[in-house]
């Protein structure tokens, strides 16, 4: 099932929780929606659960109007950051609860919830926990009840707020592997929350990155990560180093400092230069930009830099290989540095 919001947008007292925003997502596709705290991602979920009410515009399940129907009505399996699982049933009843919640005329019959129940619980490979309460399960299995549970109706659409919020880093590891299998045995089309970088560029067919109520960037893990569409998308994905100058005729310049660096698609005025601490290098003879070295740590084989750059407030960090920097610098030393890829973006208000 495909999914459309068209110019859809939420208010809170007259407060913008999402501006006005269009997005299709393809059948079949999984989906991320990223940014930070504030940046509209859950407000955009639950607007599509039928969770919250649309203030303007429409979003279309399959290419009809949902927009005033309820979450039942769209049919839509959604999984809350902390499972939302009954205490008192267990796992398997857990799971048959939407299906016996049904009205009378489309309920299953008990052989029917029986076999449907026992099915999903192969798929999430929590067979041998049908008659454990959720007390009972460690946080990723209760995770997986809640995805079971979410499966049983035979959902359009899977929508999950930070799924994996609640666990520890390796466990999310873990499910965030195994959800990705089970999306690619299922075909569900699905979208999940989060804030965490990694989790998304790790397992979604796209990334929707999320600002200030509005979509910053749409696209594959490697265009967001590689081909940032603006200042906050380089910044906010990965780590990143920014350097504050002024752009004229094409070319980026630091304040007191000779060195220049090309700019093509920048307009003139004040503007920030981003680099990745990987795309620092050792630059050949007195060339590349002039620093001094105030912090040096040596990481599992590779050297962490963190240097001065005058006229800047923020320290640039290096990472560098030990092959690379066979010798290693002393504090206060002076260093020139090679930016091998750059982005520069028009500083905005």
């Amino acid at each position: 099932m495909d999914i459309r919001l068209e110019q859809v947008g939420k208010r809170y007292d007259g407060l913008a929780a999402l501006q006005s925003t269009s997005l299709h997502i393809a059948s079949g596709q999984l989906v991320a929606l990223l940014g930070p705290s504030g940046s509209g991602k859950t407000t955009l979920l639950r607007l599509i659960a039928g969770l919250l009410p649309v203030d303007e515009g429409r979003i279309l399940f399959g290419g009809k109007d949902a927009t005033r129907l309820s979450l039942r009505e769209r049919r839509v399996g959604f999984v809350f950051q902390h499972y939302a699982l009954f205490p008192h049933m267990s796992v398997f009843e857990n799971i048959a609860f939407g299906l016996r919640s049904r009205p009378r005329a489309l309920r299953p019959s008990n052989a029917e919830i029986e076999r449907k129940v026992v099915e999903l619980l192969e798929l999430v490979q929590l067979a041998a926990y049908r008659d454990r309460h959720p007390a009972q399960l460690s946080g990723g299995q209760r995770q997986r009840v809640a995805l079971a549970r979410a499966m049983a109706i035979d959902p359009t659409v899977l929508l999950l707020d930070e799924p994996f919020g609640a666990l520890d880093a390796k466990v999310r590891i873990e499910l965030r592997r195994w959800l990705r299998e089970l999306h690619d045995r299922t075909g569900f089309t699905t979208l999940f929350v989060t804030h965490d970088q990694e989790e998304a560029l790790d397992l979604a067919d796209r990334v929707v990155v999320m600002d200030r109520g509005r979509i910053e960037q749409d696209g594959n893990a490697e265009q967001v990560y590689g081909e940032p569409a603006s200042a906050f998308v380089f910044d906010f994905l990965g780590r990143s180093n920014r350097l504050r100058g002024d752009v004229r005729d094409g070319v980026f310049s630091l304040p007191d400092i000779s060195v220049t660096f090309p700019a093509a698609d920048c307009p003139d005025g004040q503007a920030d230069l981003f680099v990745r601490p990987h795309d620092l290098g050792l630059a050949a003879g007195n060339n590349g930009l002039r620093a001094e070295v105030d912090e040096v740590r040596r990481l599992a084989g590779r050297i962490s830099l963190e240097l001065a750059v005058p006229g800047q407030e923020r320290r640039l960090l290096m990472d560098v290989s030990e092959r690379e920097l066979p010798l290693l610098p002393r504090r206060g030393e002076p260093i020139a540095v090679d930016l091998r890829r750059h982005r520069v973006f028009p500083v905005t208000a």
